[in-house]
């Protein structure tokens, strides 16, 4: 079945393990080369993990392995480029899997459309391309709130782009972030005044400007319907769907 190329699924996913996610987002890719579906992103939320793009280096993890994972965060190489972030609950995680040609145009891209939705949000915010690309990501003045680290394989995408809406910041504080020392961290809630319980508001304004700006009409799906053409995981424990 040829893909609707005028189509955006949106999947909301709750929390995913990133492992699992990562499954999923090597299916779906499989999938969306061989246009069997459209366009597609993933949100999400992960439980407490550093991931470690190509560029990283042993000395972002200042503090030794074993000690993160004393702390309950879990660590994992990846394919995406940049170098190390952090990932927890109450970040809003995005994962567009879509057919692109030229990445560093995609990457101002979703600078653009995160840029946008914050303002929606009151935030005044911006991207950072003449600074290079370790600078890579949207910011808040002087302060980074949403990271962005992708990788392209057969013109799709995966990986993508995480904004902090109201997680615990200190893991940040851990690590050497974005490869960046002495990088400052904020969130949504910081930036507004201490409010909170905005994640599902910006997720649909995410999901709409990255429909925008890609030219799509959005369409949400279940995970059923997404794994009803890109098969289902291994194996997962049953968990509720987000529609």
């Amino acid at each position: 079945m040829a893909a609707d190329r005028s189509e955006l699924w949106v999947c909301h996913l709750g929390s995913v393990e990133y492992r699992e996610a990562l499954a999923l987002q090597e299916r779906v890719r499989a999938a969306r080369q061989g246009d069997q579906l459209p366009d597609v992103l993933l949100t999400l939320e992960h439980p407490p993990v550093y991931t470690l793009g190509r560029r990283a280096g042993p000395s972002e993890l200042p503090m030794g392995e074993g000690w993160y994972r004393g702390q309950g965060i879990d660590l994992v190489e990846t394919d995406r480029g940049g170098k190390i972030t952090y990932h927890g609950p109450g970040q809003l995680v995005g994962y567009p899997i879509v057919r692109v040609g030229d990445v560093v145009a995609y990457v101002r891209l979703l600078e653009r459309v995160l840029v946008a939705a914050l303002a929606e949000e009151g935030v005044e915010a911006h991207a950072r391309p003449q600074d290079g690309p370790d600078y890579t990501g949207v910011w808040v003045q002087d302060r980074k709130i949403a990271s962005i680290g992708v990788h392209l394989a057969r013109g799709v995408t995966t990986h993508g782009f995480a904004v902090n809406i109201d997680n615990d910041l200190e893991p940040f504080s851990w690590i050497v972030p974005c490869g960046l020392a002495g990088v400052r961290m904020t969130s949504l809630a910081l930036e507004s005044g201490g409010v909170r319980g905005r994640m599902k508001c910006f997720r649909r304004r995410a999901a709409w400007e990255l429909a925008q700006a890609l030219g799509r009409r959005q369409r949400l799906v279940s995970l059923t319907r997404l794994e009803a053409v890109v098969g289902p995981a291994a194996s997962r424990s049953p968990a509720p769907e987000y529609v």
